[in-house]
């Protein structure tokens, strides 16, 4: 937090200065990135094969699904109804000179359904799909599982290790945290300024405040239902969000939102499934700003679209997000895709692309804390979430617990 402020002073008081730190970001973005393939695959296997429980495979997967769908439909329904209230869209003058936009081709749902499926799993980890990891994963671990005890026990054990060095790995990375947060939050302030163009502080706003509503109106209702101890979950989730908040990034977050999930009593097996997955399914935080900035286009271009239109716009960006790389800027994508689906003009979404960090930030840090939640969730409808771990929960006792 304090290298967040100090970012925050550099790329205001040197903004000129602050463009030259972003290799810093980059760094480590980059070695945060070289641990979730590695992480994912050993952490997932493990759980699968080391229980050979096939048939909690099935129940994780359907219930997670369904945990997730709801969630992000609530979210997708606030998001519309903030942007209607706030009509954020409305006035907005097309400006002279605009960010460029990246180049786009949408996909049909046929390679919507063929991309969840790898044909390289060596080009899935390059080209970071984390489903495409996910599929290869669970699919390995299934017919690991099946073997005779002599067979899988020593790719098992390759794996449980694998897996404690990647948690050791992510331990030795977070010691550099400090100064690439601070560098991104510095790059980030330097190239925007503090005073957002004013004309889009509105949306900005709608944004933030519909994305408090959310957490406090629907994942803290969740939290409480399952009977998490709240204090105990904050401290858990408060680094990984605090780095996808600084680095726009879901990926950067992945590898301390599983370990600290699991020191806060989540079994790992479902730790592995749950969260990775939802980083496909469960992006609660892109969901309410693609419903929201959908309809801003719309305003901004003056092209009315009634509920239904809207609802049905939602609905497509809810899906076609389905499988979005969490990489910084790439519902952008999504939306840009949408919109010309839509015939609707693409210059609103250009207007806003110079302050998309800005949004990136919050809407990233949700669709983490709403993936810790997730597996909790699915936890405690399992029957496994470990409650004494939970209410003992510091990084060192909890670190020891594992352990032994």
């Amino acid at each position: 937090m304090l290298s967040m402020v100090l970012g925050i002073q550099v790329g205001y008081e040197h903004p000129a200065f602050s463009q030259n730190l972003a290799f810093l970001r980059q760094i480590f973005l980059n070695l945060v990135k070289a641990i979730v393939a590695p992480l994912l695959f050993s952490t997932l296997v493990v759980g699968i094969a080391g229980h050979s429980n096939l048939k909690q495979v099935g129940r994780l997967g359907w219930k997670s699904l369904l945990y997730f769908e709801i969630v992000t439909t609530i979210a997708l329904i606030i998001g519309l109804i903030a942007i209607n209230i706030s009509q954020a869209g409305v006035g907005i003058v097309k400006p002279e000179i605009m960010e460029k936009l990246p180049d786009t081709k949408p996909l049909t749902w046929a390679e919507h359904i063929i991309d969840i499926f790898p044909s390289n799993f060596i080009k899935a980890i390059y080209d970071g799909k984390v489903l495409q990891i996910v599929v290869f994963s669970v699919l390995f671990a299934i017919g690991l599982a099946m073997l005779k005890e002599e067979r899988k026990r020593p790719m098992l054990r390759a794996c449980e290790s694998l897996s404690e060095a990647m948690f050791k790995f992510t331990n030795i990375i977070m010691y550099f945290a400090p100064i690439g947060i601070g560098a991104a939050m510095a790059v980030t302030v330097g190239h925007l300024g503090i005073n957002v163009l004013e004309n889009l502080l509105k949306l900005v706003i709608t944004l933030y405040v519909s994305l408090i509503i959310f957490l406090f109106g629907v994942l803290l209702p969740v939290a409480k239902m399952i009977r998490i101890p709240l204090n105990k979950f904050i401290q858990a989730i408060r680094e990984p969000v605090s780095i996808a908040f600084a680095t726009t990034s879901s990926d950067s977050a992945l590898p301390k939102a599983m370990e600290n999930m699991e020191k806060f009593g989540v079994p790992r097996k479902i730790v592995s499934f749950v969260i990775p997955t939802g980083y496909t399914f469960n992006l609660d935080g892109t969901t309410l700003y693609l419903s929201l900035a959908s309809v801003f286009v719309a305003q901004a271009a003056d092209i009315h679209l009634s509920i239904g239109s809207q609802v049905a716009m939602g609905l497509i960006l809810m899906l076609t997000s389905k499988g979005v790389a969490a990489v910084p800027r790439a519902s952008l994508i999504i939306l840009i895709a949408t919109a010309d689906q839509f015939h609707l003009p693409l210059w609103p979404i250009a207007a806003i692309f110079g302050i998309d960090e800005l949004m990136d930030m919050a809407r990233t840090s949700v669709n983490v804390v709403g993936n810790t939640l997730a597996s909790c969730v699915v936890a405690r409808w399992e029957g496994e979430f470990d409650d004494a771990k939970a209410m003992a929960f510091n990084e060192k006792e909890a670190g020891a617990i594992i352990e032994k």
